[in-house]
């Protein structure tokens, strides 16, 4: 089995840039999102719960619309899949918050949060992906 080719290195300088880009206006739309709405030191983190479960469903519709529906340009899915959801979406938030629940003696609530995350991320990338796949379906009949 031969390996792939390496990509030439001005690709691979132009995807890690847009992937920068993206990131960086992901992360600026989390941290608004914190901003406008903020979590309680001991309070549920429903803030960074809705940003995942949101994020997770941007992500099914983009991943239906770019392999399925439109033929993007090369760089639009580490712009925008990569960069800006992986930016938006916070995992490591996740985990920290977490942990906080945990240090403040929430041990339910922290477990809570685990399951409940992980569940609105699975339920929303599957549902964005479902409604994506939908929305496709229609059009085409026309």
């Amino acid at each position: 089995m031969t390996a792939a080719p390496a990509p030439a290195p001005h690709r691979a300088r132009a995807t890690l840039g847009v992937i920068a880009v993206g990131g960086a206006l992901g992360a600026c739309a989390r941290y608004a999102a914190g901003l406008a709405w903020p979590t309680e030191p001991d309070g549920f983190p429903w803030t960074t719960l809705v940003v995942n479960a949101v994020g997770c469903a941007v992500i099914g519709v983009f991943l239906v619309v770019v392999t399925e529906a439109w033929a993007a340009p090369p760089l639009v899915r580490p712009f925008f899949g990569t960069g800006v959801l992986g930016g938006f979406t916070t995992f490591s938030t996740y985990a920290v918050d977490a942990q906080r629940l945990l240090d403040g003696g929430h041990a339910a609530t922290a477990l809570g949060y685990l399951a409940a995350t992980l569940g609105a991320a699975l339920l929303s990338v599957w549902a964005g992906a479902a409604a994506a796949r939908r929305a496709i379906g229609r059009r085409a009949a026309r």
